[in-house]
């Protein structure tokens, strides 16, 4: 499958996830497991804000770091500069905080509800090069869509 069929199919499948779930943490702890096994990903997670921290939410994957300062490694920098970071090799990102060596490619994209930040979604990859602007085009609509089970309460 193509990535934008496998898009379009984890967009139809979030949809019903989505659907009869009126709470936050189950549906977004769904959508990590849809990206992680729809893409193949080696991390997929969210970091929320907690002052001037990123902290571990839920998450699909290894082990991963629990807290990251403002404007540190690819995360802070996503929520700092609220806009998403591609980062074709992690190596060569001044700043990149491993949290696995196994990671080589990384896409950060801000998460906001009614126009306020709240985290981010976080993704990496074993393979250089994974993510692209298809991606951020998809999360980000996914994202949104999550977004509105925000508002009724996270459990």
């Amino acid at each position: 499958m193509d990535r934008q069929a496998t898009y379009k199919h984890l967009v139809r499948q979030a949809e019903s996830v989505f659907k009869d779930e009126p709470f936050f943490l189950p549906a977004a702890s769904n959508l990590l497991a849809l990206l992680h096994e729809g893409l193949g990903n080696w991390w997929t997670g969210f970091y929320f804000v907690k002052g001037q921290e990123l902290v571990l939410g839920p998450f699909q994957g290894p082990v991963a770091c629990t807290r990251i300062p403002f404007g540190k490694g690819v995360c802070g920098a996503a929520w700092s500069q609220q806009t998403t970071i591609v980062v074709p090799n992690v190596h060569d990102f001044p700043g990149h905080i491993a949290c696995s060596p196994a990671s080589n490619s990384e896409i950060v994209v801000p998460f906001a509800v009614n126009n306020q930040l709240v985290g981010v979604l976080d993704m990496d990859s074993t393979d250089f090069n994974f993510y692209g602007d298809m991606d951020e085009r998809y999360l980000r609509h996914l994202l949104d869509l999550l977004a509105k089970k925000w508002a009724g309460s996270i459990l």
